[in-house]
């Protein structure tokens, strides 16, 4: 592929992180640039990026991570991002977000060519005004390139000398990749990480239906957990664990910034056959994981420089917080049409807010969010050629919600006419949840002093005993109401 020539662009306006006890904590979103292009009738245009960019701003989000491939609308997507964001004439920052499965997928990345054209890319972008910056230097991230040597010797001597300190390059970023690798190998990449992106941080991977019962014990039921394994399931989805793993091995690399950037994720289902992209299966995301989440951060906040939401639209694997626009990849509107996410993003504000100051928020205005999959987890489907994603039976049968109440009250969840639960609520955030009901519907109403503040019934979900097809992607549901 064609390297194309560097602009002349305007000087980078630059978002300092000092050391890490004093430096701004950041709140970015994960922004797929390759379902933003490619002659499809979801191609973004200026008007849908600055859409998303003031949306995401409304909601304390500083700026996306654009995750890139090398794909022919690459440059000018990213190109419409920046100018997106230059023409609001605000803060939002920018910066590329290299995927290295994608690129390397599409390149050799073992050439130094694929070496030249993410050089390229990346110097055509890091000095425009809104790229976000690390003590002076651009930053830049990858999904993957841990086995890209780009004609080197071994993958460290191949970032060092053909990315991070070539003369293209050298000085003028600081690089944040996200190597999926033994973290023990940190060390191995001096001259190349200045931080390090925990991409995997927002899910246990390594809690699968296979482990579960090492953690449970041989007699613990996945369908039918005790009180005590509920909560061991509930502190190793919140442990801060593999963090302090990261931060502890990131710490051995010389010559390093330290800089810590970790995730964060609402949910993770995908259900693409052997025909498309063959990937069938689910990460336990139950337990209010976001929400848990995002309180192990807030209380980690002194470890952690930069929280990255996965994300705000890869469709494919279900953990969009944004609109669903853009290309689709194909397949993937079985499981996210009519699955609109964005009441996570209508409470990240909240957290992003509580996490940057480290002081929670007062609440102004009582939110409830309810959430849930669309039919039980055993349930057969009448016509799926797939089987149930693998780690299925890690998920639980249950309606979640959360409530942020600018007063105390009272909440009745129901999934059924004759299936109710009531909970006192506490002025500030609550989580609550209860079983579903098959065949029913998932309601909350919300009552202080005797007055219905928020009633949310929403008419499209059933919990449907019999699906034609699997789907462990959630029904998300939101209401606000003014404080009174």
């Amino acid at each position: 592929m064609a390297v194309k020539p560097t602009a002349a662009l305007a000087t980078a306006r630059a978002v300092p992180l000092a050391s890490r006890s004093e430096a701004r904590k950041l709140v970015v979103a994960h922004h797929i640039v390759g379902l933003t292009g490619g002659g499809g009738s979801g191609d973004f245009t200026l008007d849908t990026w600055k859409n998303d960019i003031k949306l995401a701003s409304s909601k304390g989000i500083d700026g996306f991570a654009l995750n890139v491939g090398a794909d022919d609308f690459t440059y000018t997507q990213v190109g419409l991002a920046y100018q997106a964001a230059e023409e609001l004439n605000g803060d939002f920052q920018l910066f590329l977000s290299l995927d290295m499965a994608a690129i390397g997928g599409q390149m050799n990345c073992d050439s130094p060519d694929t070496a030249a054209w993410i050089r390229n890319l990346t110097t055509t972008f890091i000095d425009r005004p809104n790229q976000l910056k690390v003590d002076g230097k651009a930053l830049v991230s990858t999904f993957a390139g841990e086995s890209c040597t780009f004609g080197e010797q071994d993958v460290p001597t191949g970032w060092r000398v053909q990315f991070t300190e070539h003369p293209d390059i050298a000085g003028k970023i600081h690089f944040m990749p996200a190597f999926f690798v033994d973290i023990q190998q940190f060390r191995n990449f001096d001259g190349v990480m200045d931080g390090d992106f925990n991409f995997n941080g927002a899910w246990r991977t390594d809690f699968t239906t296979a482990s579960a019962s090492s953690l449970l014990g041989n007699n613990g039921s996945l369908d039918h957990p005790t009180p005590q394994q509920q909560s061991i399931i509930a502190q190793t989805l919140g442990s801060f664990q593999i963090d302090q793993w990261h931060i502890e091995q990131l710490a051995q690399v010389a010559n390093s910034s330290h800089t810590y950037m970790t995730s964060v994720a609402p949910w993770f289902f995908t259900h693409f056959g052997p025909d498309t992209y063959n990937k069938n299966f689910i990460y336990d995301c139950d337990d209010h994981l976001y929400v848990r989440r995002w309180e192990t951060l807030i209380s980690n906040r002194d470890k952690v420089d930069i929280v990255q939401i996965l994300t705000w639209n890869d469709f494919g694997e279900s953990h969009y917080i944004g609109p669903i626009q853009g290309n689709l990849p194909p397949g993937s509107e079985a499981w996210t049409d009519g699955f609109d996410h964005q009441g996570f993003l209508d409470i990240t504000s909240y957290f992003a807010k509580w996490f940057k100051s480290g002081k929670e928020p007062s609440v102004t205005q009582d939110q409830l969010l309810i959430w849930a999959r669309p039919h039980p987890k055993r349930a057969q489907a009448t016509d799926d050629p797939l089987p149930p994603p693998t780690n299925y039976e890690l998920t639980q049968d249950q309606l979640w919600a959360v409530v942020l109440a600018t007063a105390p009250g009272k909440l009745t969840l129901a999934t059924a006419d004759n299936a109710t639960a009531r909970f006192t609520i506490n002025a500030g955030l609550n989580k609550v949840n209860m079983s579903l009901t098959p065949g029913g519907y998932m309601r909350g109403t919300l009552e202080r002093h005797g007055r219905t503040v928020i009633d949310l019934k929403p008419s499209e979900f059933t919990f449907d005993p019999t699906p034609t097809k699997y789907n462990f992607n959630v029904f998300v549901a939101m209401a606000g109401a003014a404080s009174w």
